[in-house]
């Protein structure tokens, strides 16, 4: 973004309409530390994304005579003095954010819901939002255009009706319908990837979890899988998917799910069964990747890609947000080299968070993470949690390095690793022009 561009705050009154605030610049959150963002933080606002706001909340911004950080309790006179709330953005996926929302968040008075939260101002010059984002990924599979409900409600029937005792294809059908789980879409419209939930159990527990929350938490995203599919409905599933559909990937390991590397067996003798059908396609498993002689009879039964989710490197923080039950965070790291020894495709899920991901030393310890395994991918996931909750959680204080130059940092020490957002077929593990391609347009 241009120096010379005027980024006004946003705010919203109690009834959640949206303002540009004529005398507050834009200011955003490097974990607790508000402050102006630099150009290079910025971006206009992605097509998809979405505003709303951060209830009972008062929002921040720089003052445009002091040039001071100041918290609005109430909107200007003109427009009625009322109490003002702070404004986030929803990004669009294949963005990763680089600051939180500046507010008064010690102020807040409820749990929020399990969304990431991010800047956002109003450009006065172009006259449009801009948010405090990053591309990561050039892939336009899952924006929403592509998923109009209209169409896919006979498939839906049609294929229900063509498997009625199927019980993943059911289940499949309410994550597309009541969900609106893009994945699931893309099973029904048979195209890219498409998943394949198989646990109802996890031996990780999650603050952020979206299948499964504790009575006083936020409320889950979603209900839970409540039953292990037999070899038969996953195959009765992915096999047609993987025969025909375009950019055909399965994957294992869904946001309905616990984890599944718990079901590993039936997995594996799954995707034996499919590779003797077909050949065709990309079959991934996503997964906390907590049991490392898992790792290695999912890649001899023909698992071509693994997606090992964290949110740190370092072990205190890890264990903070996950929480394991009955596994230690050496395990995960163990199964990061089993992946990478075993020729898997390897990303990892992070769950990053600006002011926690970008310190000096979870930098540091992720680069000589990547140096010493090999790791392809990161794919650079919005940690969706409310701040106070992972800042209470973690622990963690200060100002990281910022995460524009945690990017630019990584990939100048090692050009071969890749940032992205979504799984890739196998025929595009290592596009062309790789190692050079940064920062993403």
């Amino acid at each position: 973004m241009s120096q010379n561009k005027t980024i006004l705050a946003v705010i919203a009154d109690e009834q959640g309409e949206v303002f540009e605030h004529p005398d507050l610049l834009l200011a955003g959150m490097n974990g607790m530390t508000a402050r102006s963002p630099h150009a290079d933080e910025l971006i206009p606002l992605p097509e998809g994304s979405r505003l709303f706001t951060i209830p009972g909340t008062p929002p921040m911004g720089i003052d445009r005579k002091s040039g001071e950080l100041v918290v609005r309790d109430h909107l200007p006179q003109g427009w009625g003095g009322g109490r003002a709330q702070a404004v986030s953005a929803f990004l669009t996926p294949a963005y990763t954010r680089t600051l939180l929302p500046a507010a008064a968040w010690q102020r807040k008075k409820q749990m929020l819901p399990l969304w990431s939260y991010t800047a956002v101002g109003w450009c006065v010059e172009e006259e449009r939002f801009y948010a405090a984002a990053v591309c990561v990924d050039r892939n336009r599979q899952w924006q929403p255009e592509h998923f109009d409900d209209r169409q896919l409600d006979p498939l839906v029937r049609q294929a229900l009706q063509e498997n009625p005792e199927n019980r993943l294809l059911e289940q499949l059908s309410r994550c597309a319908l009541d969900y609106h789980c893009f994945a699931a879409k893309n099973l029904f419209f048979r195209r890219w990837e498409a998943p394949l939930p198989t646990s109802p159990t996890c031996n990780s527990r999650c603050i952020g979890c979206i299948s499964l929350q504790e009575s006083d938490c936020c409320p889950a995203s979603q209900d839970r899988l409540t039953f292990v599919p037999t070899v038969q409905e996953l195959c009765e599933v992915a096999v047609p998917h993987l025969e025909a559909a375009e950019h055909a990937i399965v994957s294992f390991g869904q946001g309905c799910e616990g984890d599944p590397i718990l079901q590993a067996e039936t997995i594996c003798e799954s995707v034996r069964q499919m590779r003797q059908t077909t050949a065709r396609g990309t079959i991934n498993f996503n997964s906390n990747a907590s049991i490392p002689d898992a790792i290695d009879r999912l890649a001899e039964a023909g698992v071509e890609s693994i997606r090992i989710s964290l949110n740190s490197v370092r072990e205190d923080v890890y264990n903070a947000y996950y929480r394991p039950a009955g596994y230690a965070f050496s395990d995960v790291m163990e199964s990061v080299r089993r992946a990478r020894a075993n020729g898997l495709y390897t990303m990892l899920n992070y769950l990053v968070f600006p002011g926690v991901s970008d310190q000096r030393p979870e930098v540091d310890a992720l680069a000589d993470l990547v140096e010493e395994t090999g790791i392809d991918m990161i794919q650079m996931r919005n940690l969706s949690l409310d701040p106070t909750v992972y800042w209470e959680a973690t622990g963690e204080e200060g100002e990281g390095i910022g995460m524009r130059t945690m990017l630019d940092e990584l990939k100048r020490r090692i050009p071969k690793l890749q940032f992205g957002y979504f799984n890739r077929t196998k025929e595009n593990f290592y596009p062309d022009g790789h190692e050079s391609d940064w920062p993403i347009g």
